[in-house]
């Protein structure tokens, strides 16, 4: 008998497609003279006294294992944060865990919630790992589009039109991945009562609160009524440039966290102590740099924003987050294929709508989180493509 291994491979994860996003990462791979506007990571490098704190550490014999919940100095620095920013309360103890980056966060909200057959409510256009978790833990995922028309803003109609009786978590993402789009809080208090109508959880993925623009950052766990049924995930990666320490937390009922930690002692057990120091060092004086490069984002987002106008592009001016998701389908090509020559053309790297969900279709994603001289350059070839398609 010829061996087969598909035979072995579990359903859920074979329905998983991989990430749209790392196959243009690997077409740049050994390429020259690319400029990627396809990396959703900042291009500041982590300041010097998150590192030093680091070093510190590891000078001082700090490499064992943490409790599975996180350094206790650390739960209680997330627990000062929240509340300082949003006026959130929470128990150290009981209502936090330490998690290896915002996704495993998600991860395992969705594992600890979802019983096979369970519909998952996931706005679209959005973050690649969200409908993919969400098959890995049994559920359904139940797309729900957002249209450049009304700002990529969701609405309570748009999920009142996709509740069903098994409906039971619905994803929260703002800012958003790919479109930018904010939410005020007007507009999440509306969302809130759908929640409560509806009994939902609310998987609120706030990794992105920092980087907000035109309004001031809303935590959902802070609308009347919605902290005990919203489970709050963040990380230090966007907000402090810190995607390679993995450090990530999620903040709930305690009666959830009781659940999680489960899947995260016998999975994770911990994240890595050197990160986790680095992040108390974060919290307690990282704001400055939070500010320093969050007006950086700003100042080339408006750069942008004006130069996609001129270019004659049509896009939805970003409220958050560092990306842009300017409409193509006027040029007569499907995003794919729109990238593909972008990057061959042109050698500038976007990222298509696709990956994002298939209501990404007729769009790109383009991250402003590189130079100003990248930006630049890059608008600058993008300009000469669409004015060659125009041509043709």
């Amino acid at each position: 008998m010829t061996f087969d291994p598909s035979h072995y491979i579990n359903d859920s994860i074979r329905a998983v497609r991989p990430s749209g996003i790392r196959k243009f990462f690997d077409l740049c791979a050994g390429s020259k003279d690319i400029i990627s506007l396809g990396v959703g990571e900042p291009d500041f490098v982590s300041p010097w006294t998150i590192r030093e704190a680091c070093v510190y550490s590891l000078e001082r014999g700090y490499t064992m294992y943490t409790s599975n919940y996180g350094l206790p100095e650390l739960r209680h620095e997330i627990v000062k944060y929240l509340e300082d920013r949003f006026g959130l309360s929470y128990n150290e103890a009981t209502d936090i865990i330490v998690t290896v980056g915002a996704s495993e966060a998600i991860d395992m909200a969705l594992r600890a919630l979802i019983s096979p057959g369970d519909e998952v409510l996931i706005p679209e256009p959005c973050y690649v790992s969200y409908q993919a978790c969400t098959l890995m833990s049994h559920g359904v995922p139940v797309p729900i589009v957002t249209t450049e028309e009304n700002g990529f803003r969701l609405t309570p109609a748009d999920i009142e039109a996709k509740i069903t009786p098994k409906s039971k978590v619905l994803i929260l993402s703002f800012p958003n991945n790919p479109t930018g789009a904010a939410m005020s809080r007007k507009e999440l208090t509306a969302l809130a009562e759908v929640a409560k109508k509806h009994d939902l959880i609310v998987i609120s993925d706030e990794i992105y609160c920092e980087l907000t623009y035109e309004k001031e950052p809303v935590s959902m766990a802070s609308i009347p009524g919605m902290k005990d049924r919203t489970i709050v995930v963040s990380g230090l990666s966007k907000s402090f440039a810190m995607t390679g320490w993995r450090v990530g937390y999620i903040a709930c009922h305690p009666d959830f966290i009781a659940e999680m930690v489960k899947i995260h002692q016998y999975t994770i057990l911990c994240a890595p102590i050197m990160g986790q120091k680095a992040a108390v060092e974060a919290f307690r004086n990282g704001r400055k740099e939070i500010e320093k490069m969050r007006a950086e984002y700003d100042h080339r987002r408006r750069y942008i924003v004006d130069r996609v106008k001129k270019i004659g592009i049509d896009m939805v001016t970003p409220e958050g987050a560092f990306y842009v998701f300017p409409s193509v389908k006027k040029f007569g090509l499907c995003s794919d294929e729109f990238a593909t020559r972008l990057l061959r053309e042109q050698k500038v790297a976007v990222v298509p709508g696709t990956a994002f969900g298939e209501s990404g279709e007729g769009f790109v994603r383009c991250s402003y989180a590189t130079s100003m001289k990248n930006i630049v350059e890059a608008f600058d070839r993008i300009e000469i493509f669409v004015n060659q398609l125009r041509k043709h």
